[in-house]
């Protein structure tokens, strides 16, 4: 694998790069407390993106992307990072759903839904996991009947992200009740402003509000809103959760990378409560620092070594699992070395915080990454399971 830049690829980093400085949001995260404002952010930039050409760059022009390649995406993405700008409100839609309808959805389906979603008109939420069905997500029980020209809806989703700002929405739901639980099930796309849907936001401990629970009583959609066949949707999940696990991974690093760096700059000035050294001079936290450096290093040639695959054309496969597993894992140490370096600081967040409280936030999100697109405990079972060849 070469991992030089091309000369154009050179340029478009520095095009992107300047774009980014003048038009990125700035301190975007320090508005989590008002969900109305941060979503207000997240859609304004998701249009500024669209805008300019920075969404759907590897999409091909006739589903309205730019046609670019992948490389140019994962530039785009570690850029992002490097900058501190937000993923916008579309991250859902952008990097899971389209990936998923290029792949595996017919013709009609792609013209009618991808182009939509590169011009951010329409945002997107997945609803996927459910009270009783979050890491087995097979155990799923919403269910889908069909009656006539309609499929008939009834169940509850959770932990689905930007709900209340989407106007459409990718549920599994259940469509054969006698079928191993791996089967019977359908991928279908969802209209959010369909009778019989409600949304409930729900209050998490980062003070953000972007999560909800998602209830569908008696809700009717049209017989052809499937994608894949009937009671063959878990392969289209699974095709949804590869994207979610590892394509992502080059511009997450790059936002490891900004925040390793400006938590570097914090030790300089801070002492150690029980010593009175500076930080940056204690050698435990030297090392742990060090190793935080090293992990998020080796996490990006995790994530080059996926982008290798992408670009080559080849099927990423269970293996994606290893890089969801690793940063998940990576971040959460991360998130607790920044603790203790604040130490008694850490009780103060927000305006009276150190950096506003960032730290804290990203310690809270980084428990999330362990749970999110599959626990680390599940990812641990796939991996000894499909990439080891180890028995169940």
């Amino acid at each position: 694998m070469d991992l030089r830049e091309t000369e154009q690829q050179h340029d478009y980093r520095m095009k992107a790069r300047a774009w980014l400085e003048v038009n990125a949001p700035r301190n975007w995260e320090l508005v989590v407390e008002n969900y109305t404002e941060l979503a207000k952010v997240l859609t304004d930039w998701e249009c500024s993106m669209a805008a300019a050409g920075y969404v759907g760059i590897s999409v091909s022009k006739e589903y309205g992307g730019q046609g670019l390649t992948f490389m140019e995406e994962i530039i785009f993405n570690e850029e992002m990072g490097r900058a501190g700008a937000p993923r916008g409100i579309n991250n859902i839609g952008r990097n899971l759903l389209v990936p998923t309808l290029l792949a595996v959805a017919s013709e009609e389906q792609k013209k009618r839904y991808v182009p939509k979603v590169m011009s951010a008109e329409e945002i997107w939420c997945q609803g996927y996991s459910e009270p009783n069905a979050g890491s087995d997500l097979a155990s799923l029980a919403t269910k889908a009947v069909r009656d006539g020209d309609e499929w008939v809806i009834n169940g509850q989703k959770v932990w689905t992200s930007f709900a209340t700002e989407a106007q459409m929405c990718f549920v599994l739901a259940r469509t054969d009740t006698s079928a191993p639980k791996h089967r019977g099930i359908t991928y279908f796309l969802v209209p959010m402003n369909t009778p019989g849907i409600t949304v409930r936001p729900l209050k998490q401990l980062n003070t953000k509000s972007d999560f909800c629970e998602v209830f569908f009583e008696n809700v009717r959609i049209p017989a052809n809103s499937h994608v894949g066949e009937i009671n063959e949707g878990w392969k289209v999940a699974n095709t949804t959760l590869t994207f979610e696990r590892g394509s992502g991974a080059l511009g997450r690093t790059a936002i490891y990378m900004k925040a390793f760096h400006d938590l570097l700059a914090l030790t300089t000035d801070l002492e150690v409560p029980a010593t009175g050294s500076k930080v940056i001079e204690d050698s435990h936290y030297r090392q742990r620092l060090a190793k935080s450096y090293i992990e998020f290093a080796i996490l990006r040639y995790h994530g080059l070594n996926i982008a290798s695959q992408i670009v080559n054309n080849q099927k990423i496969g269970p293996e994606a699992s290893m890089q969801k597993l690793y940063y998940s894992e990576a971040h959460k140490r991360f998130g607790e070395l920044a603790m203790d370096i604040e130490a008694h600081r850490a009780n103060y967040w927000f305006d009276s915080g150190l950096a506003n409280g960032k730290f804290q936030l990203s310690y809270l999100e980084s428990r999330g990454d362990t749970i999110h697109s599959g626990t680390s405990q599940v990812q641990k079972n796939i991996i000894a399971e499909r990439v080891l060849g180890m028995p169940r």
